[in-house]
């Protein structure tokens, strides 16, 4: 499987991801960890907590709508694993986020950037472990 590298795209995209966390942390003094913000979606602490949460997790998914809307045709994505694995994969995360105490939006994007010890040696560990499950899983299961 080859992989496409898009360094403007991917740029763009990861401006576009500090801006909104900045500002989220200037207007709430909210992180945007995903994880968290989808968490505190089904447990808001009032109203505005509600409302904001669901304004995040809406532009987060709304990409596909901006592109279509732009382009006149929905993006083309190509997802190489099957079902199960992605379902695999959704556990494997969600346990990781768990005991990680957050995920790699919350420390990587944000934690690392208040120079969080603790964000930087989880994001460490979120790129190793990526890092070597690819290896494994393409060069020594051939997958």
């Amino acid at each position: 499987m080859e992989t496409v590298f898009t360094p403007w795209q991917s740029l763009g995209g990861g401006m576009l991801i500090g801006a909104a966390s900045i500002l989220l942390m200037a207007t709430l003094g909210r992180i945007m960890g995903a994880t968290g913000v989808l968490a505190g979606l089904f447990s808001p602490a009032n109203a505005s907590d509600f409302g904001w949460r669901a304004l995040v997790l809406l532009g987060m998914v709304s990409g596909p709508v901006v592109v279509w809307t732009v382009t006149g045709q929905m993006p083309q994505v190509q997802v190489p694993v099957s079902s199960t694995m992605l379902v695999i994969g959704g556990f494997i995360v969600g346990i990781g986020v768990t005991f990680g105490s957050g995920c790699t939006s919350g420390h990587g994007v944000c934690g690392m950037a208040r120079l969080s010890p603790r964000s930087i040696a989880a994001t460490l560990t979120f790129m190793l472990t990526t890092g070597l499950t690819v290896y494994v899983i393409r060069h020594v299961l051939g997958g």
